[in-house]
């Protein structure tokens, strides 16, 4: 095939990227900033075990027995046999889960942060020290060792009268550097084939934008979108050539699509997030605000004299409906996302008002964008 002649010709299209970038648009993205590459990927690392050191923060163990049981555990590694009438009374120590995340391509040998969290009742673990612990995969190997002490980025008090200030989280922590890689990961990088770049958010347009920019810097065939989400790219077998040959790939640059007229409506915390490209097209919006007023005026109820009655108290209430606040707006055709913030805005509605107001011109039809609700 004609891309792969040569190797030395990726030297030559190395120049002729550079003079490229000077014609890009200022909006243009790198490769690498809009795909992945498929197979090089990070895995997920999970263990379980105990802090150590810890000033009378630790867990209480009348209600975490599986404390007291694992440091039973590791005590009789250790040829100490705690008698089984004696149930330790810690305060010291805590059963804590360790988390972390193994990247591509680790070497055994290399360190990685590992994250630290109390699964108990412990109120802090700030200064304590995490003994020797396995971290393992989702195939239940294990992948590192962890160790070291914890940093804590939360401080919590408490006084004898119950009164507690806490400031972050103090029951987690993070080890820099805290476990030993024990086994590489095997990947499909340098099996040869196809590399396969997936695209971080799936678009045709920036799909077709990407294997025409690999196939005009080598050769027609290079490339070829699969799909919306995927671009194949032929690449040389030998493993230090393809490094190179895909160091040069992202480094290209590429004009990605425009994206979809969408909004995004948080419904827990009134978060709206209008897209650039969205329209709305000619509608006429009324808004206001129904308020119910109900106010509760007992009254006396006095007996006429020599009439043998009681006085009693006679409840009186007083209904009021008012409308307030009422706002209408109209919409040209092809109003754009200015228009419909700055219409908003002088009404005065809340976020929670806005939402209602974009339910209703999507059931209108009116509004020509895509309504998300999270």
């Amino acid at each position: 095939m004609n891309a792969f002649r040569s190797f030395r010709r990726m030297l030559q299209v190395s120049f002729a990227v550079l003079a490229l970038g000077a014609v890009v648009p200022a909006h243009a993205d790198r490769v690498r900033d809009l795909v992945q590459v498929g197979g090089v990927r990070s895995n997920q690392l999970i263990g379980y075990g105990l802090v150590v050191g810890l000033d009378g923060s630790g867990d209480q163990t009348s209600q975490t027995p599986f404390t007291t049981q694992s440091l039973e555990n590791m005590l009789q590694q250790f040829g100490v046999n705690v008698p089984p009438n004696v149930r330790p009374q810690l305060k010291n120590a805590a059963a804590v889960t360790i988390t972390a995340e193994l990247p591509p391509f680790a070497k055994p040998g290399q360190r990685i942060d590992v994250t630290v969290s109390s699964i108990g009742n412990a109120k802090s673990i700030r200064g304590g020290e995490l003994l020797m612990s396995p971290l393992k995969g989702a195939d239940g190997q294990v992948y590192a060792i962890a160790q070291g002490s914890v940093v804590v980025g939360g401080v919590s008090a408490q006084g004898k009268s119950g009164s507690s200030v806490q400031v972050n989280i103090s029951a987690s922590g993070r080890i820099p550097g805290g476990a030993s890689i024990e086994r590489s990961v095997a990947s499909s990088f340098d099996k040869g084939g196809d590399i396969m770049l997936n695209l971080n958010t799936a678009d045709f347009t920036t799909a077709a934008r990407i294997a025409q920019a690999v196939n005009q810097s080598f050769g027609a065939g290079t490339a070829n979108a699969v799909d919306s989400a995927s671009v194949a790219v032929r690449a040389p077998i030998d493993p230090s050539q393809r490094v190179s040959w895909l160091s040069t790939i992202q480094a290209l640059e590429v004009t990605p699509g425009d994206a979809p007229a969408r909004i995004i409506v948080n419904s827990r915390t009134g978060t709206v997030v209008i897209g650039s490209d969205v329209k709305v097209g000619a509608a006429a919006v009324a808004h206001g605000a129904i308020q119910v007023t109900i106010s509760e005026q007992p009254q006396v109820s006095q007996p006429a004299p020599f009439s043998r009655g009681q006085t009693a108290v006679v409840p009186s209430s007083q209904v009021a409906v008012s409308e307030e606040g009422g706002h209408m707006f109209k919409f040209g055709p092809g109003t754009s996302l200015d228009a419909i913030v700055r219409a908003v805005n002088q009404v005065g509605a809340s976020p929670s008002d806005l939402i209602s107001i974009l339910q209703a011109l999507k059931e209108s039809g009116a509004l020509h964008a895509e309504l998300v609700v999270i």
